[in-house]
């Protein structure tokens, strides 16, 4: 492999087409490249981005993330001496991008052009800058030297990362409106040089950030307000997990709903692979939605990063990466950051793609060889932090996975088992049934219950029988379902009773718990308070024991009792109404106990 020595040369390397695979080309070079590089090919006045992946002595082998029709051998290729990077500064949040960061906003038509790149910052733009450091400061890479107000949201100028050493403060501009290209701050390093800070600076994509102190093992509970994930298998603030499930069973909607509801600062979606119309979805809907936390619209701490299946496959695996790069820089903000992907199926096919042209060793299904790696390396950027100066933030990373039909131990799903600690599988029987959300309350689990650190959190917070109902339900609901195949093999009148009494005691939990309407202004998000109330009301019904004389009074029963549940599901918590249903509740249960 040639190393490219000093990458801040301006002589740049330059190469012609040698071979053309699709959007895989080889470039044959005159000089040093590195792995990773960002070239540029000079198509008919038309610059191509891509990047190396691959070098076999001069030969340089890039993936191109445009279109290469009409590509011709001995076209001129520049190498741009860094790699694949993002511009971070102010104004990223509410922005619309690709996934190489183009602001989609600025591009005309409605296709996108080929070689057509946009600045993804407004350079005009004033931003009422604070100062936070002072002359004499001593400061590293990621500490904060001043704040601007990014939509109501505290956006920390921060010194550059890719700065290494100890550095004093020798002036910061006082407050007041600039642009992102403004001097806001000088340093000097130890040898006494002056460095220039604005509010912009740029970082590879492939490369995480790891500017703080420490990264402890998540332990703070991330409210989502769905109830099937905050009460049977919970996810942590920096946690991750991943939703897989076959086509059309939901995967796509529970994503936006924990986008709305999640106690979160900020939220990245990554569309990395979706059906353009889902993305239009997306693009239509968000900026409508209020914001139940601010009261403003939810698009304004929103940032979306959009790579439909349609678009070029290297443009697909790079806006995952950009993502997570965006995302690491609002955490070393102190922020919460929530990043959603959809889906990361398609991520890997990308990946499967280029490895098949590069003509790799197949693994199993012909992806990559090393996908459990790429993976694991991914979700590893996620997490919660603490940064030099003490104040914590966090990356929650969920994905979605589409196995091909259905198919849960395909590589991809397994891949990611392994990496992510939370499984929210979605069964395609609960979504035939419209039970939704769809999540496979006894299939799924959460790895996060096991941590001390985090029972300890649940305790505190939420209450220390917490975690013994939560094993309790999930028991209700296995022998719930055991209970139901035998009414199925046996009939109803094969099955004693207590069948059919523990088959409703499962259903209870399932209508009451763990579906949710969506629809319903007060069902659609359930806090914490309240999913603890009614996992304890539902538990106390599951616990007694009753009196009947058949099966069908045992269903007959049970379905008035779901009803009012429901009814008072829909009743916002502790109101005159939602009181109301609870004592005609506790009168239905009364006569009929044993």
């Amino acid at each position: 492999m040639n190393l490219k020595c000093d990458m801040e040369n301006n002589h740049k390397t330059t190469g012609k087409v040698a071979g053309i695979i699709a959007n895989l080309v080889i470039v044959e070079t005159n000089g040093p490249v590195s792995q990773n590089e960002i070239c540029f090919i000079q198509h008919q006045g038309v610059p191509l981005m891509a990047e190396v992946i691959k070098i076999l002595g001069r030969n340089a082998y890039v993936q191109v993330f445009e279109s290469t029709r009409g590509l011709k051998c001995g076209t001129e290729v520049i190498f741009e001496g860094h790699m694949l990077e993002v511009t971070l500064g102010p104004g990223i949040l509410s922005k619309n991008y690709d996934g190489l960061q183009n602001d989609l906003d600025k591009m005309d038509g409605v296709f996108l052009r080929r070689g057509e790149y946009t600045d993804p910052l407004d350079r005009d733009k004033r931003w009422n800058f604070t100062p936070i450091a002072k002359p004499g400061d001593q400061v590293s890479a990621g500490d904060w030297l001043g704040e601007v107000s990014e939509n109501g949201m505290p956006h920390k100028i921060m010194v550059p990362f890719k700065m290494t050493g100890n550095y004093t403060v020798k002036s910061v501009t006082p407050a007041g409106q600039h642009k992102v290209d403004d001097t806001i701050a000088t340093i000097t390093d130890e040898n006494g040089h002056a460095h220039k800070i604005t509010m912009v600076q740029k970082w590879p994509v492939k490369m995480a950030i790891r500017q703080y102190k420490e990264k402890p093992r998540p332990f703070k509970l991330l409210e989502t307000g769905v109830r099937c994930i905050d009460t049977l298998n919970p996810i942590t603030e920096g946690g991750t997990g991943f939703i897989p499930g076959p086509f059309g069973t939901g995967k796509t909607v529970l994503q936006h709903a924990i986008s709305k509801q999640a106690e979160a600062d900020i939220v990245i979606i990554a569309a990395c692979g979706e059906r353009a119309n889902e993305v239009v979805e997306v693009f239509t809907e968000f900026p409508e939605l209020e914001d139940p936390r601010t009261g403003k619209k939810l698009i304004e701490r929103t940032t979306i990063i959009a790579n439909t299946s349609n678009m070029p496959v290297a443009a697909r695996e790079a806006s995952v990466y950009t993502a997570m790069t965006l995302g690491e820089y609002y955490r070393n903000m102190g922020l919460r950051v929530l990043l959603m992907a959809d889906s990361t199926s398609r991520w890997a096919q990308a990946l499967r793609e280029m490895s098949n042209r590069l003509e790799e060793l197949p693994g199993p299904d012909a992806f990559p060889m090393d996908l459990s790696a790429i993976v694991s390396n991914f979700y590893s950027r996620a997490g919660y932090v603490i940064l030099n100066n003490g104040v914590s933030g966090s990356i929650t990373f969920i994905g979605t996975v589409s196995p091909a039909g259905g198919n849960l131990k395909e590589p991809v799903t397994e891949s990611t088992r392994k990496a992510a600690r939370c499984f929210y599988g979605l069964s395609q029987a609960r979504a035939d049934s419209k039970r939704y959300p769809a999540i496979d309350a006894i299939d799924s689990y959460s790895k996060y219950l096991e941590y001390p650190e985090v029972q300890s959190y649940l305790d505190h917070h939420v209450g220390d029988t917490w975690l013994t109902n939560v094993i309790k339900s999930k028991d209700i609901l296995l022998r719930g379902k055991e209970a139901r195949e035998q009414i199925n093999i046996l009939g109803d009148d094969g099955v004693p009773l207590e069948f059919h009494e523990r088959f409703w005691k499962s259903e209870l939990i399932d209508f009451v718990i763990l579906q949710q309407d969506a629809f319903d202004k007060i069902d659609a998000s359930t806090p914490m308070e309240r999913q603890k109330y009614m996992l304890e009301k539902v538990l106390e019904v599951a616990d007694a024991s009753f009196d009947f004389d058949n099966f069908e009074e045992v269903g007959s029963y049970f379905k008035q009792i779901i009803n009012q549940f429901k009814q008072i599901n829909y009743a916002e918590f502790n109101s005159e109404k939602f009181n109301a249903y609870m004592t005609e509740l506790n009168t239905m249960i009364q006569s009929h106990l044993n």
